[in-house]
């Protein structure tokens, strides 16, 4: 098996609903994503002969998603008022609400699936919420 990994970070901020500690209030990470693709063999023709994939097409496609969950206040949907929501985006703030709970798990599970949906041979996605705690999803 063949693979490729590289890594994005992006800031952001949350709260988790229904929870019992710290995390139920809003807070900021400094989320580090780490993919990994895995394929069998290597392509045999093209500009990507030999490779699992061009690295510049790699990088580009997972910082695109980081970035697009960067310096954003990721939002359960259904979390917060209506009037809320509303608020925050009549005073400028940048919202990505979210069909999820944004624990690091779910967060690593979509960025697969949306990696994915781009064609990659993604293996795996880690997601970490601080240095010392990591979720991943993989295949």
């Amino acid at each position: 098996m063949y693979g490729l990994q590289t890594e994005a970070a992006f800031d952001s901020a949350h709260f988790l609903t229904d929870y019992y500690g710290k995390c139920e209030n809003l807070h900021g990470h400094r989320w580090r994503v780490v993919v990994d693709l895995a394929q069998p063999e290597l392509q045999t023709e093209g500009t990507m002969k030999d490779m699992v994939l061009d690295f510049g097409v790699f990088k580009k496609a997972v910082r695109a998603e980081a970035d697009l969950l960067d310096h954003t206040f990721l939002v359960e949907e259904g979390s917060l008022k209506p009037e809320t929501i509303a608020c925050l985006e009549s005073e400028g703030f940048s919202l990505t609400v979210l069909p999820f709970r944004t624990t690091a798990e779910n967060l690593a599970r979509y960025l697969f699936d949306r990696l994915t949906d781009q064609g990659l041979p993604i293996a795996q996605v880690e997601v970490d919420e601080t240095p010392n705690n990591r979720a991943f999803y993989r295949a």
